[in-house]
């Protein structure tokens, strides 16, 4: 995948899972994104515009992260990048939940994953300094 030996030798923070589960979270939290989008495109409201944009905000820095973390091994730009991933996905959450209730809220897993994502690459930040 896009994990080198130079990952592998990192000092990993507290409560770092184990590699196998990164996948299997990921499919699970792309599916609820790809249902919020559709629940909140197909919700006839005014004024969405600003749902759109958050949330195409929020999907580019989520695939900037990992050019970011593993090819570029710039821990301190990909946390960086993830902060205002955070920033994104909680106004994305709160757009969304204003036109459709259930599209915000099925995006509250994927918020507290990218939360504790945050706090794992902050602990290799200062783990790895």
């Amino acid at each position: 995948m896009f994990k080198s030996a130079w990952y592998y030798n990192l000092l990993k923070p507290p409560l770092s899972p184990p590699d196998w589960i990164f996948p299997s979270v990921w499919l699970i939290l792309y599916f609820t994104i790809f249902a919020a989008i559709l629940l909140y495109i197909f919700k006839p409201a005014e004024n969405k515009e600003i749902g759109y944009i958050y949330f195409t905000l929020q999907l580019i820095f989520n695939l900037l992260w990992t050019p970011a973390f593993f090819y570029m091994q710039n821990i301190g730009l990909a946390l960086a990048v993830v902060i205002v991933l955070d920033i994104f996905v909680f106004l994305t959450i709160k757009k969304f939940y204003s036109v459709s209730k259930l599209s915000g809220l099925i995006l509250i897993p994927y918020f507290i994953w990218v939360l504790f994502a945050t706090y794992l690459n902050m602990g290799y930040f200062i783990l790895n300094a």
